[in-house]
């Protein structure tokens, strides 16, 4: 049996809400389509539903301006339980099954993952070649990736969404799969040189070596990242989209920062897997 292409598969993951996941995941599936990717994106925190309906808002200001914007193929895909063991299986034939049509056909399939631990947020991240979290420049929103003695500001221990992680990436290793290439990404960055800022870097720098992540360049706290929502619209579009062709010193910079963390993922062509790897959700299903 011939070998198959696998599309790069890029989860945006936080176990924390608010940190910026669904404009993270928008950016990305934007500028890798301007980059001649073909792009795929899920969105498995349907309750939510905020990067369905960042895309849903894309089409209709495409159709109000009659404008060939470029639009990933989406797919929602809802929660079948709530910590049912055998339903969580169905979670994850679905989800494999979505993965196993888009794979053949797509570059690159963005999932964006609830800021809560459910099954389908786990499987999710299990499926990730590439896992982006987005983490706020505060102490409150570090604690998703680690515990911090307040005292000595010494890394106490990995967080329970860190120690999630592990349990995917063995499982992954178990299937004889890549690594998955855990990226953190600085969000909503101030301006202000500010002596948390410095300490924040200092605690990232040593935690990554600790619990296996790199640091990648991150958005910073910037008013046009939220503007865009209502017309589905990310910083990519400005400057070519009528009625937002004016770009401000702050949307170029803006521009670049997506771009730079572009950069930082290493979107390589499509894996080729071997035939003789099993599919991945008819092993997770087995468990």
């Amino acid at each position: 049996m011939e070998d198959s292409k696998k599309a790069q598969v890029i989860v945006i993951g936080n176990a924390k809400g608010g940190s910026g996941k669904s404009t993270t995941a928008m950016h990305l599936a934007v500028a890798l389509m301007e980059l001649g990717h073909t792009v795929a994106t899920v969105d498995l925190d349907v309750r939510q539903g905020s990067l369905s309906r960042f895309i849903e808002n894309r089409r209709a200001f495409a159709h109000r301006q009659s404008l060939e914007l470029p639009i990933p193929e989406h797919t929602g895909l809802a929660p079948d339980s709530y910590g049912n063991k055998s339903a969580g299986r169905v979670e994850q034939e679905r989800l494999g099954d979505l993965i196993a049509r888009l794979g053949p056909v797509m570059d690159v399939i963005v999932i964006d993952t609830p800021g809560s631990d459910t099954m389908l947020s786990r499987v999710g991240h299990t499926w990730a070649d590439v896992l982006v979290t987005p983490l706020n420049d505060s102490f409150l929103d570090l604690d998703v990736l680690a515990r911090i003695d307040g005292e000595t500001l010494h890394i106490a221990g990995p967080s329970q969404y860190a120690e999630m992680i592990w349990d995917q990436r063995k499982k992954r290793v178990q299937l004889g799969l890549p690594a998955i290439d855990w990226i953190v990404m600085r969000n909503r960055l101030s301006n202000l040189n500010a002596r948390n800022k410095h300490v924040m870097a200092d605690i990232l720098g040593d935690l990554s070596g600790r619990i296996g992540f790199r640091l990648a360049p991150g958005f910073g706290e910037r008013v046009v990242f939220r503007e865009l929502f209502l017309k589905g619209l990310t910083v990519m579009d400005l400057g070519s989209v009528a009625g937002e062709s004016r770009l401000t010193l702050s949307h170029v910079a803006a521009r670049q920062e997506v771009r730079a963390l572009v950069a930082a993922l290493n979107v390589l062509p499509p894996v080729v897997l071997p035939s003789n790897v099993p599919p991945l959700a008819t092993v997770l299903a087995t468990e």
